[in-house]
């Protein structure tokens, strides 16, 4: 008895799916800069167009934004110094983060503290879970100033509604 083998793929991967694969596999051996990937992506036989499409920062900045602000709740601060850390342009930074105003940020912190608050007791430790809650704020890169606003306006809130 005879095994038949599986149809062959009909969908070869594309040129910059080739690529992209290729920086995956430089960039699981060492840390390598956007110019490196790109020389090596020439070495290659690469062209322009795909090495500029692989290797776009806006993006990946743009994809790094919606993700973080997402799941961690980062303020556009501590957005800005991760981006800048993993070495996007100011000018990319920039123009990703310009959508994120004074307003945006606030609701996302009152989003996060009003989270936490559900699963707290209100009661002697008040200081301890506003200390906490500020924290958790500053940690995501929120300015000391809105943390506290914040803060104390949840913390009113939600003895309000524990009152009713």
């Amino acid at each position: 008895m005879t095994k038949s083998c599986p149809p062959p793929s009909t969908s070869e991967p594309s040129r910059e799916e080739q690529a992209r694969a290729l920086c995956l596999r430089l960039l699981t051996a060492r840390a390598r800069t956007r110019a490196e990937l790109s020389a090596q992506l020439s070495k290659r036989g690469y062209p322009d167009d795909v090495r500029e499409r692989v290797l776009d920062d806006a993006e990946f900045a743009e994809q790094w934004v919606q993700s973080r602000r997402a799941k961690a709740g980062k303020s556009k601060r501590a957005l800005a110094a991760e981006l800048h850390t993993k070495g996007v342009d100011n000018d990319v930074i920039t123009a990703v983060l310009v959508g994120i105003d004074a307003g945006a940020e606030r609701a996302r912190a009152e989003e996060l503290v009003r989270s936490k608050l559900r699963r707290e007791t209100l009661g002697e430790n008040a200081d301890r879970v506003t200390r906490r809650l500020v924290g958790m704020l500053a940690r995501r890169g929120y300015s000391q100033n809105l943390a506290c606003e914040v803060v104390l306006g949840e913390l009113a809130a939600e003895r309000e509604r524990r009152r009713v």
